[in-house]
This record gives C-alpha cells, structure tokens and sequence, in this order.
C-alpha cells in the first residue's frame, strides 16, 4: 500500500494518504529483538544521532517541528535531556534515508504517522519503497516486484535491516533505564565513563 502521494500502484500495494492508517494509536516503545526488558531503556540524543547517522542539530529541528519526536521523554527546558526509545531511533534512522534520498518533509511526516501506528512485527517485515514522490509500503516480495516492473520503485528501505543496523549500534553505545536512570554500559570495554557515574551515584 503507498503511504503517500496520490498514484496508483499494481495490485497489494495501493495509496494509503495521510490520517489513513490502520490503526492511528502510537505503539508501545520498542523492544530490541523481542526482549521485554528493552522497553524500559531509553537512549539520550548524542546515543540516537550516532545509531541513527544524524547530526544532533537535525534531531533537534525534527523533535522541535514534530517530526520524531522522543517517545520516552520530551526536552522541557534546558535543564531536560530528551529521550528516544529503540522504535524512536529506527524512525530517525529511516528518516534520514528518505530525505538522503528526494522524498518530500510532507510525505516523510505521513510515512512517520504511519510507521508509529504499526505493530512491532509488521516493521521487521516491512519495506518502504518511492519513486520520489510516493511512499509505499510493501509486506511481501511479490509487491516490490510489482512496484518495480509498475515503474513505482525506484529505491526500497528494508525496515528489518534497518532494525538490526540499530540494535547493533546501539549495542555498542549506552542506554539508561526510564525507571531509575541509570546508565546502562555498551559492549563497548573501553569505556569506563557510565560505570564510574554509576558508582558514584
């Protein structure tokens, strides 16, 4: 089905418009490759911009202007850190694909509303597919390959893939549990800074 834009696709995969998701409720956040325990830890924005090849003053502008913003905890102030779930940091990352590759911040929005109102295992079968000025979302090989041989396709972002990029950066990066804030150490054994602020706390 097309997320954006007004054109028509083959079959299974027809326009889906702004406001016409399925089911319009956010979804929980994320857990990382089905561990419940992960839905209790949140990421701070340096930690989502180098999960997600995004620059801070780019997570800045998207979480100001409402186009991914931290499900965890919003910025209220100076004094606040934001903080992005695992989904969260799968959107930016996917975001930043979309823009890399032509499609409009209008569009991109409608895939975001659209990609936050889907269930956690429809995202890990998911690909997006645009020709620049649809997006489509395609659930099977066969659609893709419809959407190519239709001329819809021009590129394709497996969500899957996307997925495991960022569980596996985030792997190595730290993360901090929403309930009692401490800092959880990445597999990184380099680093000493987040045991030793947990010590001392």
């Amino acid at each position: 089905m097309a997320i954006t834009g007004d054109g028509m696709a083959a079959e299974g995969a027809l326009p889906l418009h702004s406001g016409a998701a399925a089911n319009p409720a956010p979804a929980p956040a994320a857990a990382v490759s089905g561990d419940c325990e992960a839905q209790n830890i949140g990421y701070r924005g340096p930690t989502a911009c180098a999960a997600a090849g995004i620059t801070y003053r780019q997570l800045d502008y998207w979480a100001r202007t409402g186009l991914v913003e931290p499900s965890i905890r919003p910025a209220y102030g100076s004094g606040t850190q934001r903080l992005y779930s695992f989904r969260d940091v799968v959107v930016l990352k996917i975001v930043k694909r979309l823009l890399d590759t032509g499609v409009s911040l209008q569009n991109i929005r409608t895939a975001v509303q659209h990609l936050r109102s889907r269930g956690l295992a429809d995202l890990t079968r998911m690909t997006l597919m645009s020709d620049g000025a649809t997006v489509y979302e395609c659930t099977s090989p066969d659609q893709v390959v419809d959407l190519l041989q239709g001329g819809q396709g021009v590129f394709g972002i497996a969500v899957g893939v996307v997925w495991r990029d960022v569980e596996g950066a985030l792997s190595q990066l730290h993360g901090e549990r929403v309930d009692t804030g401490e800092t959880l150490v990445g597999k990184n054994p380099h680093d000493e800074l987040a045991r030793r602020r947990n010590r001392a706390g």
